[in-house]
């Protein structure tokens, strides 16, 4: 995982850094000079050696030769690491003119290099004139304009091809606007320890190092999970949040619809266990269950919502709350959760969030995550880039969804996908996180327009297989066991 600190706490990581801010400067003027060498040549091999200390040979010089680059650098620290990104690349033939972050005009060239501001902007800034002018734009840290805890844009930004930012991410490169306008980001190491950091980047990588691996021995009960879902003209979304769970690695789900049936459609694998319409909350005996997921389609009727609460109190299991069942919390939250047993899950979209919050979640999501998780639950907040909380405030940023999830019935794929993460023994943190990552790589797979809830229960498998790496199979396989 990528480590993503706040605009504050990057700067006290820097108010402790070992060496001085000038060797800092240095180091982050070559990361991004480095950078610059790539954007100009269209090739990574060998962009390094062509700022390599000492006089440049000629057909590293020639590797820069006539390439013209505007710097635009401001008077703090990202201004000086732009100037001396600068002196790397004139030493190395390249034409570099540096410009103040009010000049009225930018003058053409074939690389614009944004030192105007960084993470620290704090008022409206207009960019420029002539920026068409300008072939690619390569931001430092990021680009100047957006603010580095939300992602919003103070006046105008520059909308980068490339930003280099320095020791972690900062959560503007994460959220739109600022996502989108930072471009390809990588991450330059500059001497700095950001260990404290709370918050993190799930990434691919990070699901096949997390993701649950079924032991040799496994049998089905090891990792059930039991969906409680569905409600008359709302049954659909009971199917895709329990088919979802066996696609996520399941391996027993049961599925009870309170005072009625299951849909048609619902797979033969999933075992239907009825429940009564009111207090079913006490009929559920979760002795053999790794974890519960509760309120896709179920309706909001009082009665429901009762049991809802009853079952917080007395679940002994993970438990999944999502859809209807968030609006059974929205009174008294923080009470209802005060008396859980085990780890819950809330997953509210920005709706569900402010029944439970009071409020819309404002343009800094991480704070909106961690004051909801607060109360005391692990809260995965829905969204273009979704933000995962926990009560202690450490934190997961995904980044994999995109529009096409914005479709009825995604979310109870999602909320299935969970419930089999956290029967699997995933932790409460981890478990949505890794969940909302294959769910985005899933929705990835689908069609640009016209992507449906179920259009993921078959990609599920499919990302699984091609992310994870096969478990080791001992002398043979073996066949399993109930």
């Amino acid at each position: 995982m990528i480590p993503v600190v706040t605009p504050a706490e990057m700067a006290a990581i820097d108010a402790v850094a070992p060496e001085g801010t000038d060797v800092l400067v240095e180091r982050a003027g070559a990361a991004v000079a480095v950078a610059a060498v790539e954007l100009l040549t269209g090739a990574t091999e060998g962009a390094a050696a062509v700022l390599e200390a000492g006089r440049p040979s000629a057909a590293r010089r020639k590797a820069l030769a006539g390439r013209r680059v505007t710097i635009v650098a401001g008077r703090g620290n990202n201004g000086a690491d732009g100037r001396a990104a600068a002196r790397h690349l004139q030493r190395a033939g390249a034409e570099c003119r540096v410009i103040a972050p009010d000049a009225a005009e930018l003058p053409p060239c074939d690389l614009l290099i944004d030192a105007a501001y960084g993470t620290g902007l704090n008022r409206p800034w207009t960019p420029p004139a002539g920026i068409e002018g300008a072939g690619n734009v390569l931001a430092v840290d990021i680009p100047s304009g957006v603010d580095g805890l939300t992602g919003q844009v103070q006046g105008g930004a520059l909308a980068a091809t490339r930003t280099v930012t320095f020791a972690a991410l900062k959560p503007g490169l994460l959220a739109h606007p600022g996502r989108g306008l930072a471009g390809s980001v990588s991450v330059a190491d500059i001497g700095l320890d950001v260990t404290s950091a709370t918050a993190q980047l799930l990434t691919e990588a990070d699901v096949a190092d997390l993701w649950p691996r079924r032991e040799v021995d496994a049998h089905k009960w090891r990792s059930a999970c039991w969906v409680v879902a569905g409600s008359p003209g709302m049954r659909g979304a009971a199917s895709l949040a329990s088919l979802a769970a066996l696609r996520s690695g399941a391996g027993y789900v049961r599925l009870s619809v309170p005072g009625g049936e299951p849909d048609a459609s619902v797979p033969t694998e999933v075992v239907f266990g009825p429940l009564p319409a009111a207090n079913w909350h006490e009929r559920l005996d979760i002795s053999r269950f790794g974890s519960l997921v509760v309120g896709p389609g179920l309706g909001r009727d009082p009665q429901t919502a009762t049991a809802v609460r009853g079952l917080v109190a007395r679940a002994t299991v993970p438990l999944v709350l999502d859809g209807d069942a968030l609006a059974a919390l929205a009174s008294d939250l923080g009470a209802v959760l005060a008396a859980a047993r085990a780890p819950v899950v809330l997953t509210p979209h920005d709706g569900e969030y402010e029944l439970l919050a009071g409020c819309r979640p404002g343009a800094d999501r991480l704070e909106a995550a961690r004051t909801l998780a607060a109360a005391g639950a692990t809260v995965l907040l829905k969204g273009p880039t979704t933000v995962v909380a926990a009560p202690d405030g450490a934190a997961r940023f995904v980044t994999s969804g995109d529009a096409r999830l914005a479709t009825a019935g995604t979310g109870d794929v999602l909320a299935g996908m969970i419930g089999a993460l956290l029967a699997q023994g995933a932790d409460p943190l981890n478990a949505p996180a890794l969940a909302a990552q294959v769910h985005g790589m899933a929705g990835a797979l689908g069609p640009p327009v016209g992507l449906i809830g179920g259009d993921l229960l078959g990609a599920i498998p499919a990302v699984l297989a091609a992310t994870l790496e096969p478990a080791g199979q001992g002398l043979g396989g073996g066949s399993g066991s109930d």
